[in-house]
């Protein structure tokens, strides 16, 4: 009695497998971002700096939004602290705004006891890598008028700067920080109503897509000479 021959395997086209392995390699990829992401939002520094610079969020006709109240408090707190002897203010007008959020945040520091004269503004930026181009571009073209912090003094000509927003928010911006001829150093607000709110991980998942796009972005922008839009 024969015995049934087995059906000889069909070995998957080369096309399909190199889509499967993608697929691992790109799944990989962002898992390790989202753990990094994770991992970066636990990071504060501890050392002075040249400048302190603070990513915008919404504000209300000048009134600066729950968010960014909490970013400009926590560079209200590190100035007073002489963390740095200067504060940026990153960030653009939205449809229908009057002001830019950096403007707003003039605004609120000034009324807080931060002169005028302390503080540089980024009113274009619309984008967390716009907002980082334009405040590296601020402090590059006045790194001779900066006063070097302690810490900073005779190390490197990059200026050294004091990251603020959200923790969920550090591992990109020290990333496109470096990318831009500034020395980072994290120092993320620890009392945004998103921390509160529980909606942390939502941003983290939105971040780990947002930090390969932008890096991708910037690498296109170099290869072709071009400034990010807003």
């Amino acid at each position: 009695m024969s015995m049934a021959r087995s059906a000889p395997k069909i070995p998957r086209p080369r096309f399909v497998q190199f889509v499967s392995r993608a697929v691992v390699v790109l799944a990989a990829g962002w898992l390790v971002s989202l753990l990094c992401i994770a991992g970066w939002s636990r990071r504060a520094s501890t050392q002075n700096a040249d400048a302190i610079v603070v990513l915008g969020a919404a504000q209300y006709g000048g009134r600066p939004s729950p968010v960014l109240k909490s970013r400009l408090d926590h560079a209200l707190g590190l100035y007073q602290a002489e963390r740095a002897p200067a504060v940026v203010l990153t960030g653009g007008r939205r449809p229908g705004d009057l002001i830019s959020e950096a403007a707003a945040g003039r605004r609120y520091l000034v009324k807080q006891g931060i002169p005028n004269t302390a503080m540089l503004l980024e009113p274009a930026g619309r984008t967390s890598l716009a907002s980082i181009q334009g405040a590296a571009e601020v402090l590059l073209a006045r790194r001779d008028s900066l006063v070097p912090s302690a810490d900073s003094a005779g190390r490197s000509a990059r200026p050294r700067v004091l990251l603020v927003s959200d923790p969920f928010h550090m591992l990109r911006l020290e990333v496109l920080a470096r990318l831009n001829g500034l020395t980072p150093l994290p120092s993320p607000t620890l009392t945004s109503p998103i921390s509160a709110n529980g909606a942390v991980l939502e941003y983290m998942l939105r971040e780990s897509v947002a930090l390969p796009t932008d890096l991708a972005l910037m690498l296109w922008l170099k290869m072709t000479g071009r400034k990010v839009d807003g």
